[in-house]
């Protein structure tokens, strides 16, 4: 596979971080098995808010990422217990990231954000400034296919896009979403072994359309609104214009039927999917 030096070289110092950001990551995981937060990994402000309004901390977040990562399956949902959802954006960071962020402290809304490593190396200073507003995952270095790349490029393409983000952000990245949904055992094994959680989505904005309408914010809009309840993660995309529109209904209408958008590490320590619903993927989450 073949990377620009610019790319080449962000990998290759994101790696050097990586060892040192997977041991604080362990130490939450083992503060949170004693009951304490007190050695939870440093965070932005927003996250200890957070935790103040009724949600698990940092430690039990980690916690429960990580049991989920061991399990190597794929979540397409929280449990559905608590009116809780989460909002993920693909793709970014970009150029709209700053508008998107905006938008969320309106709303005083928390997401998730899948980053692409050689777009992190295009906007550096965003990862960092993402986090304040919730939680990062990787979305692979390139944007590829996967399941059209050998097994070693896939697996290059997964841990160059991790440690990127790592890089940008300076703490741990263990989430993992695979560009178009494209997976399979194989990838599943690799995703696991590589330690991270793969996050799909139960709602489909269908956000990502090409030449859409002028009022296509309507359309992603409604759709998100009536498809959204307690425990869905919700797939949408941060370079759209149409989206950041979109945003300013739902955010009000997900207040208005009392679901809480939250990061998908809040979701799955608040309201993790039960082991039924994870054996049975997407169709688990009604």
């Amino acid at each position: 596979m073949r990377r620009t030096p610019r790319l080449a070289a962000l990998a290759r110092a994101a790696l050097a971080r990586a060892a040192l950001a997977g041991a604080a990551l362990a130490l939450a995981a083992g503060v949170a098995g004693c009951g304490s937060q007190a050695a939870a990994l440093p965070a932005p402000r927003v996250q200890h808010a957070a935790a103040a309004g009724g949600l698990p901390g940092l430690a039990a977040q980690a916690a429960a990422v990580e049991r989920l990562a061991q399990r190597g399956r794929p979540v397409y949902c929280g449990g559905g217990r608590r009116r809780l959802v989460a909002l993920t954006f693909d793709d970014g960071p970009g150029p709209r990231t700053a508008a998107l962020l905006r938008e969320l402290r309106r709303g005083n809304a928390r997401a998730t954000f899948f980053l692409v490593g050689r777009r992190i190396a295009e906007h550096p200073s965003w990862p960092a400034r993402q986090r304040e507003r919730g939680a990062l995952g990787t979305h692979t270095m390139t944007h590829p296919h996967l399941l059209d790349l050998s097994p070693a490029a896939a697996s290059a393409e997964i841990a160059d896009g991790r440690a990127a983000a790592i890089a940008a952000a300076g703490t741990p990245v263990d989430l993992f979403r695979p560009p178009y949904g494209g997976r399979d055992g194989a990838l599943d094994r690799e995703i696991r072994h590589q330690g991270m959680a793969q996050i799909l989505w139960s709602v489909n904005s269908t956000d990502s359309r090409r030449n859409p309408p002028r009022d296509f914010h309507r359309t992603v809009a409604a759709r998100v609104t009536r498809l959204a309840r307690p425990g869905s993660i919700i797939l949408l995309h941060e370079n759209r214009t149409h989206t950041i529109r979109a945003l300013r209904s739902i955010l009000p209408a997900l207040s208005r039927r009392h679901l809480r958008p939250v990061t998908v590490p809040e979701l799955l320590a608040a309201d993790p999917p039960s082991a039924a619903r994870l054996e049975r993927g997407a169709r688990g989450c009604g």
